[in-house]
């Protein structure tokens, strides 16, 4: 393919994409955003708003090889949230991570859990609805982990 068709065919991509992105109703902004890291996911409660609990989620980050560098907390944390997203949370509260362990299918892989959480509107607020408590690393079980990642409904 010569340069000229390439960025012919790379303008008309940009065009589309954007498009096709919007009509898919994805959310682009997010409520709040840890600075950070650029996603919602926080390795503490937010208490400054009234959320419901979604329920646990669990995200494993693996190296592509031996000599790879070990998963950043900006990449941790993105894993962490396509599956909060997937949950239709509005946050990752609670997230925390361990060091990297080598397993039969990879080369070093870190694990990581949070807590996804939907925040309360005004309407939901003026109705009565109570805010939920998420549960504190600590105390974190595998058992809570089990089904992590399920939408609820």
């Amino acid at each position: 393919m010569t340069f000229a068709k390439y960025a012919a065919a790379l303008a008309a991509a940009s065009m589309v994409l954007p498009t096709t992105a919007a009509l898919a109703g994805k959310k682009d902004e997010h409520v709040i955003v840890n600075e950070e890291v650029g996603v919602p996911v926080f390795p503490y409660d937010l208490t400054d708003r009234p959320y419901v609990v979604l329920g646990p989620v669990k995200a494993g980050v693996r190296k592509a090889t031996i000599f790879s560098k070990e998963p950043s907390q900006e990449k941790i944390y993105k894993e962490l949230w396509e599956r909060g997203e997937k949950m239709d949370a509005d946050a990752v509260i609670n997230a925390t991570y361990g060091d990297s362990h080598m397993t039969a299918f990879s080369w070093g892989k870190t694990n990581a859990l949070g807590i996804a959480v939907r925040f309360l509107t005004q309407a939901e607020i003026d109705a009565g609805a109570v805010s939920d408590h998420a549960p504190a690393p600590e105390d974190f079980t595998e058992e809570m982990f089990d089904d992590a990642n399920q939408e609820r409904g």
